[in-house]
């Protein structure tokens, strides 16, 4: 297993990130202790979760993921140290977490506290923004014009920024987190906030987690070269864009048990014609070099240049470590190339 700074910071992740947000729908505790303790034995050091989580995200189920890995720590407490722990404070829109309100420096300290009991543990050493109050093209809203950024109040959401910065300061100083990040958004938010941490002396965001496949590229060159040059730690989630790239869904089959058969999870927006031919098109390339089609679309992701860390999810153990497998692949050039003409024929189909 290979170890990458995570940007600024002192810490080292392993190229491969467990996901956790199956834990406790599709996962119960004795399926994650295993993925836990099996991605340890494969050198997987770091963990991450969120206080949204499991996914679909209902209120009855709010939190559950976290407790589910508080479980596991309780039960191994001497690996506390060994494993470096991110969880996320969720974004606005969810009537059941502080009834839809903005993510404020209230917020952050609550929800630290609340996400530091599930875990069961003093001190978290990655704590994000699983997405920005501000309106800001995430998730669905990729096409131009999906959101108008010139009818926002720019003043009013950099002061925003600047309180949930100096919260997670507060939250620092306590010892309650180690370093922070972003998730789900853009290369302005980057920017702002490392602004704000000089000029304040605040802590710096130290990595960004967004969606990054072969179906969903949209961050490549301008986000991440970005990342690379103010020494933020890139994580791509979703490499596998919900399941898609693996194969499994082409055709219109939906294997039982699997994510797309979940209520709000059937393909989102990946479910497309020109995702359907794209897929269909690199399980070929896969199958010439002697790969899964999932293990292709990972080697990839972790051979593009500025990914740190990739955030991989498995329902069972023979997906975990088939997932884990990719990582010891360096795809040649000729698969690259082969790759890369098929990346240009159906550019993000979705």
């Amino acid at each position: 297993m290979k170890y990458n700074k995570l940007g600024s910071s002192d810490i080292k992740v392993s190229e491969v990130c467990l996901g956790s947000m199956t834990w406790g729908v599709q996962n119960n505790q004795s399926d994650a202790n295993q993925q836990i303790e099996q991605a340890i034995s494969r050198g997987v050091n770091f963990i991450d979760t969120a206080e949204l989580y499991p996914v679909p995200p209902t209120g009855e189920k709010y939190g559950d993921t976290e407790q589910i890995i508080g479980n596991y720590l309780s039960a191994n407490k001497k690996k506390r140290n060994d494993i470096v722990l991110a969880t996320k404070i969720a974004g606005n829109g969810l009537p059941w977490i502080r009834e839809s309100a903005d993510i404020d420096g209230d917020a952050i300290i609550k929800s630290v506290d609340a996400s530091l009991k599930r875990l069961q543990t003093d001190y978290i050493d990655l704590y994000q923004l699983h997405w920005p109050n501000r309106t800001s093209p995430h998730f669905s809203k990729h096409r131009p014009n999906a959101v108008k950024f010139s009818d926002v109040d720019k003043d009013k959401q950099v002061s925003n920024m600047l309180t949930i910065l100096q919260a997670l300061n507060d939250c620092v100083k306590a010892g309650k987190i180690i370093h922070c990040g972003l998730s789900d958004d853009t290369t302005w938010g980057i920017n702002q906030y490392i602004k704000l941490s000089e000029k304040y002396a605040l802590p710096k965001m130290v990595s960004i987690q967004n969606e990054f496949s072969l179906l969903h590229a949209k961050d490549w060159p301008y986000l991440i070269e970005n990342c690379i040059h103010e020494d933020i730690a890139y994580l791509p989630w979703s490499p596998l864009a919900g399941g898609a790239l693996s194969g499994k869904y082409l055709n219109n089959m939906r294997p039982e048990g699997s994510r797309w058969t979940l209520t709000q999870r059937n393909g989102l927006f990946r479910d497309t014609p020109n995702s359907q031919l794209a897929i269909a098109e690199y399980k070929l390339i896969a199958q010439q070099f002697n790969l899964t089609p999932s293990q292709l679309a990972l080697a990839w992701c972790k051979q593009i240049d500025g990914v740190t860390s990739t955030i991989i999810g498995a329902t069972t153990l023979q997906q975990l470590d088939e997932n884990i497998d990719a990582f010891n692949v360096e795809l040649p050039d000729e698969a690259l190339v082969k790759i890369d003409s098929i990346f240009q024929q159906f550019p993000a189909p979705f």
